[in-house]
């Protein structure tokens, strides 16, 4: 099993080009300097609990997440928990933005013929 540290870098790099973030961009939304993310990012400080988690926020996931291994099945998991909510979602929304299109379109048709 690997260091937490090492995973810990892994996964705050993997995450932050995911997220299309610059470590100028990352260390804006955390409230540290650039260079403050680059020591983290070649594993040359660790953060304080409470950095983790603005991280954390900063690419809306769990805390836990930046310690678990990518390949890991718990990590799977929850990606797809995350995917297919995202899916109910998108779908839940084009069904309510249909709905209320067909009610406009209802009403006015109704109001044109008066």
């Amino acid at each position: 099993m690997k260091r937490l540290g090492t995973i810990f870098i892994k996964n705050l790099k993997e995450y932050r080009k995911k997220c299309g973030l610059t470590q100028a961009q990352l260390a804006e939304k955390v409230k540290v300097t650039p260079h403050y993310i680059g020591m983290l990012e070649m594993g040359r400080n660790f953060p304080a609990t409470e950095l983790i988690e603005r991280i954390a926020r900063a690419f809306n996931i769990e805390m836990y997440e930046l310690f678990v291994e990518s390949s890991s099945p718990a990590k799977e998991l929850e990606k797809l928990r995350h995917d297919i909510m995202i899916e109910i979602k998108k779908t839940i929304t084009e069904t309510v933005i249909e709905t209320v299109r067909e009610a406009f379109e209802e009403n006015i048709k109704r109001c044109s013929t008066k």
